[in-house]
């Protein structure tokens, strides 16, 4: 992969959501000075909305981090269509709490019991709650009603709702979320990157990997990039990912605009390709390569047949995403592996003084499979995320 060829020490440009890669551009810099704020302030509704990809999650997994545990207790809901009910019992279980084949009354009361028990220990709680424009008016009207919850005159639970661009104009046009809007102590919409924020965004992802300048970035792509993106990350990192791979593969030490420009349309005709059937598919050119005849082939069926309907982007990234994820979890094992066989090594030669040449060689034998497993892992993951991002079937795998 990309990241071997250049001497990455992982991908730069994942999609998956992680701190430790978090750019403060003009406008994350102002959804994290409302989302300090509003923390302050200990109570209501903070609202931070975005188009798909815009750093969202990345922006509250940065927002974590900075959180003192011993402080402020975090709870998190992720997921989508639920009723006023499910908002309660899913609320409860985010912070902890064993709500199983309990009534609605019941978690109500195990909620309340929990945030007065944290206020007691000197903790706030915090609820985030993400793809916000997925849920019910009594769902929302529910986390409202959670609101309510006090010790005296301190109100014990404050919440963080995350949602796209028609959560917002949910929360100002819905008559019945009134009590909501009013509650609500700070709200920022993330708007696209400027094109002057491309080039030390992608320097940035960049050099937490080790860059040293190799691949070098011609001056000239980070006007297109911007406009073939719209400045939003998740397809800067989308766009970025292709673009390396293709210069892994052709050997490039210079990435030229001539192949982001190449990259662009490859991407541009994929998204216009449309689903086939077997029987009436377009044929690939059994005379050019497996790739290349298979994008040719989309091309051609897409200028045959009038688009039905739209793709489905969200489900492939959030597949990429979980994907991504597994296959991070399985390098933090092997990484693991790696510092015992270390640790085993020193400790042998602290205990005897010497250093064993069999013990050594056994060890040698262990890590070389090791990094035999974790090449072949990156080449699935690889060829993983290849399909998900060019493939017409967007059905989950």
């Amino acid at each position: 992969m990309y990241e071997q060829y250049y001497g990455f020490s992982e991908r730069p440009f994942q999609l998956t959501p992680d701190p430790a890669y978090f750019f403060e551009s003009i406008t994350h810099k102002k959804a994290l000075s409302y989302l300090g704020y509003g923390l302050n302030q200990g109570e209501g509704f903070i609202v931070i909305t975005g188009e798909v990809g815009s750093g969202k999650s990345t922006l509250v997994a940065h927002l974590k981090e900075k959180l003192d545990a011993d402080r402020m207790s975090v709870g998190e809901v992720v997921t989508s269509a639920l009723d006023g009910e499910e908002m309660i019992h899913v609320a409860a279980r985010s912070f902890g709490l064993d709500v199983e084949g309990r009534d609605k009354a019941a978690a109500l009361a195990a909620i309340e019991h929990f945030l007065h028990e944290e206020a007691r220990n000197g903790k706030r709680c915090l609820l985030i709650v993400d793809e916000s424009q997925n849920l019910s008016i009594g769902a929302l009207e529910e986390l409202r009603m959670l609101s309510n919850f006090q010790l005296g005159a301190h109100p014990l639970l404050q919440t963080l709702l995350l949602g796209q661009p028609e959560f917002k104009r949910l929360l100002a046009g819905s008559p019945e979320l009134e009590q909501l809007r009013q509650r609500v102590i700070a709200a920022h919409h993330l708007e696209p990157m400027q094109p002057g924020e491309i080039e030390p965004y992608v320097r940035h992802r960049l050099e937490h990997v080790g860059w040293d300048g190799n691949p070098e970035l011609d001056r000239g792509i980070f006007t297109k990039l911007h406009r073939a993106t719209g400045g939003i990350p998740r397809k800067i990192n989308q766009v970025m990912t292709r673009l390396l791979l293709l210069g892994a593969v052709e050997e490039q030490a210079v990435i030229e605009s001539d192949m982001l420009q190449s990259v662009i349309e490859e991407m541009e005709g994929d998204s216009a390709a449309e689903d086939v059937t077997v029987d009436d598919a377009v044929a690939p050119d059994p005379s050019l390569p497996a790739s290349q005849a298979i994008a040719q082939a989309r091309r051609a069926e897409a200028d045959r047949k009038a688009p039905e309907q739209s793709r489905s982007d969200g489900l492939a990234e959030a597949q990429i995403v979980a994907i991504e994820r597994a296959f991070a979890d399985r390098d933090r094992e092997l990484d693991q592996l790696r510092r015992e066989i270390g640790e085993t090594r020193a400790s042998f030669a602290g205990e005897t003084g010497q250093g064993s040449d069999a013990l050594d060689e056994r060890l040698a034998r262990i890590e070389a499979r090791l990094d035999e497993q974790e090449q072949s892992l990156r080449h699935v993951l690889a060829q993983l995320i290849e399909f998900l991002e060019t493939s017409g079937q967007r059905q989950a795998a």
